[in-house]
């Protein structure tokens, strides 16, 4: 059961949110004033922000130095900048990236056989860690046997509101997310750290086993029925207006309050 946002009791702790991007941070695959603000707003209330996003290594270099954040994860944790550095930390071990990238063509090709409409995405030339092509005219059931033929391959696959993804099985976001929490915040507590996200390639943000404080912008909800983890809080908003409804209901806290006063 989804738990309205406004019912949330534990969030006058959070000093870190992991955010999506892709119908999370954005709205009508664009950029708003509004999240520009809401981050900012952030920034001022002492909450750290970290992007975890689908997209390709390059793309989140150079997003990542117009954004207040302290970093971003690239490629459903493959690959992750510090704001602070233009150096990329490869998260999943690899023991050569272009042999990687080849067994990656090779599983593609694959595909194509199946599914000759697929295409390379235009962003594979700026990717480290996986492959990836458009979700545009792939029915629940095409992704359904191309994720289960990934899986007898060897590879992992997920997919969302933007590209479908063929990646090592063992890498996604959340795996990414904790190799950061240990290496640079380790002073935090569970209970200090919100999730959020819209789509099937963040459901393992949604795990409550792994983050115990999860919430979906409403156009999650599409998804709903075939997570195998959904987030435990939902807005009422869906994608950017959703997240921006989450930065307001944290600033607002009274704790949250005290502690910029305090700073």
């Amino acid at each position: 059961m989804l738990i309205p946002l406004t019912n949330a009791q534990f969030f006058r702790e959070i000093r870190l949110i992991a955010t999506d991007m892709d119908g999370t941070l954005t709205k009508d695959e664009k950029f708003t004033p509004a999240l520009f603000q809401a981050l900012e707003s952030l920034a001022e209330a002492k909450i750290d922000v970290l992007v975890t996003t689908g997209r390709s290594a390059g793309w989140v270099h150079g997003v990542k130095h117009y954004f207040p954040i302290v970093g971003a994860i690239a490629e459903n944790g493959g690959v992750f900048y510090p704001h602070d550095s233009d150096t990329p930390q490869i998260l999943t071990p690899l023991p050569s990236i272009p042999e990687h990238r080849q067994q990656l063509a090779a599983m593609f090709h694959q595909l194509q056989v199946k599914f000759p409409q697929l295409q390379e995405a235009e962003d594979n030339r700026y990717r480290l860690t996986d492959w990836t092509f458009s979700v545009e005219r792939l029915s629940d059931r095409d992704l359904e046997t191309i994720a289960h033929f990934c899986h007898e391959q060897g590879w992992g696959f997920t997919y969302s509101t933007v590209q479908c993804h063929i990646k090592p099985l063992s890498q996604d976001k959340a795996t990414g997310l904790e190799v950061l929490l240990d290496r640079y915040f380790s002073h935090l507590t569970p209970s200090q750290l919100v999730t959020i996200g819209d789509s099937p390639n963040d459901e393992s943000l949604f795990n409550s086993d792994r983050f115990p404080h999860s919430v979906g912008v409403a156009n999650v909800l599409e998804y709903r029925d075939i997570l195998a983890h959904c987030p435990t809080y939902i807005t009422s908003l869906p994608e950017c207006e959703g997240f921006c409804e989450l930065v307001s209901f944290l600033i607002e806290k009274p704790n949250n309050k005290q502690q910029t006063t305090n700073n």
